[in-house]
């Protein structure tokens, strides 16, 4: 026997009310351009006790696992730039010793 879900569902006719989203019923995750956000997904994660409370400092109200989150998806961004840089200039150096 499958046991119903307690989560609230919401309808696509039904409309969507800023009580709603106070109410943590739901969560709109947009970027400036518009475009809806991917869900996040829960893991559980072991962090060292120094890290968590950098975290809960430099975060105060906000909360400290989206900070983490945000540095996480920085450090992969910053990583995608870092190996593009490399092979721009890589790509340049060749050029220079056929030329």
């Amino acid at each position: 026997m499958k046991r119903k879900s307690t989560t609230a569902t919401f309808d696509e006719d039904t409309p969507i009310t800023q009580v709603d989203i106070d109410s943590g019923k739901l969560i709109l995750r947009k970027r400036a351009a518009g475009r809806v956000l991917q869900p996040k997904k829960r893991v559980t994660l072991y962090l060292d006790v120094s890290v968590i409370e950098h975290f809960k400092r430099l975060a105060g109200e906000r909360g400290y696992q989206t900070l983490i989150n945000e540095t996480l998806a920085s450090a992969l961004a910053q990583a995608d730039i870092e190996a593009t840089i490399r092979k721009v200039i890589r790509e340049e150096l060749k050029g220079k010793k056929a030329a």
